[in-house]
């Protein structure tokens, strides 16, 4: 666990047992960030906080959806970052707030197994370089919140870079026709659409609660600019998210088509050599036997036979030529 006093000249860190004297000071903003859950965390929470026990729970279990609950003295907030895994898999890595008059606590996870713990702290990082450097004195929760949840969108901007980056390449094979292995082909056009809905979905859902903040004024008016910037943020990257996967499945709907096709125009030829060999196959299974035969073979019958066969090929292929079928 993380504790920092942050004054506009200076960064302090202090300990758990100094907390409850902290929150007694005007004179600074506390910053408790919580990377893992453990007992230790769970009882600073409830027994120095005195948060309540549903956003408690909230933070030891996994939520599937971002929320924010309003309570007296805080507002409880739960959001989402993008980590792309393995084939294409795309995690949600839960970030947790309590945004209070003088303090603000960040809850990390619970996240899956295979998201690192630097992949979970990547927004806190973030901002932690950007106070010590001096770039950032944040006199507020809310202020301090901001920055996070600003870190936050520029990592679903990073991640919706990167596949829009796919998309391109994508569409630059299909349009060249290199395609290569056609089930993989599909199955990398699919992923990359998996992750720009993922994304779409994260900035959809992020943005409800920030308009849901926003209707209700939970900062008055010092901190409405901020939460509306936030609402103008996820509205933006959905927008970009939305308009990339739209561009992807078009580019989808251009390469099916070309498939359509010439599984068409194959499927037309092989109806052709069809038509042309079936009557041939018939006519020659019903004289051959009589034709050709182990003793002797009737050259006239043979002859004759041959030239129907060719007559009734040539029809059926000037048939198929007039219909366009070749």
């Amino acid at each position: 666990m993380d504790i920092r006093f942050l004054t506009p000249t200076a960064i302090e860190q202090h300990s758990v047992d100094e907390l409850t004297a902290l929150l007694g000071r005007n004179d600074g903003l506390v910053w408790v960030d919580i990377p893992t859950w453990d007992a230790e965390a769970e009882r600073v929470l409830a027994d120095v906080f005195k948060l309540h026990p549903l956003a408690v729970r909230d933070c030891r279990e996994r939520n599937t959806v971002p929320k924010v609950h309003v309570y007296a003295d805080h507002v409880f907030v739960v959001l989402h970052a993008p980590e792309l895994g393995a084939r294409g898999h795309v995690h949600y890595v839960e970030l947790d707030q309590f945004i209070g008059r003088n303090y603000l606590i960040t809850v990390h996870g619970p996240w899956n197994v295979a998201v690192s713990l630097d992949a979970a702290m990547v927004e806190v990082r973030a901002v932690r370089g950007r106070i010590e450097s001096g770039r950032l004195r944040p006199t507020s929760a809310y202020r301090l919140s901001h920055a996070i949840v600003s870190a936050l969108t520029a990592r679903l901007r990073d991640h919706t870079a990167a596949l829009t980056r796919e998309v391109w390449r994508l569409e630059q094979r299909v349009t060249a026709g290199q395609l290569g292995d056609p089930e993989q082909f599909l199955e990398e056009m699919f992923r990359t659409r998996h992750g720009l809905l993922s994304a779409r979905t994260m900035c959809a859902l992020s943005r409800e609660v920030y308009g849901r903040m926003a209707t209700i004024a939970v900062f008055q008016e010092a901190g409405q600019s901020y939460i509306e910037d936030i609402v103008d943020q996820f509205d933006r990257l959905r927008a970009m998210a939305d308009a990339q996967k739209d561009y992807l499945e078009g580019t989808i709907e251009f390469y099916q088509a070309r498939t359509n096709t010439k599984m068409t125009i194959a499927a037309e030829r092989l109806a052709v050599i069809a038509a042309v060999t079936l009557p041939i196959t018939a006519l020659s299974s019903i004289l051959g036997m009589n034709v050709i035969v182990s003793e002797s073979t009737h050259l006239e019958l043979l002859l004759t036979a041959l030239l129907i066969m060719l007559v009734m090929s040539t029809a059926l292929l000037v048939w198929a030529r007039r219909k366009g079928w070749w």
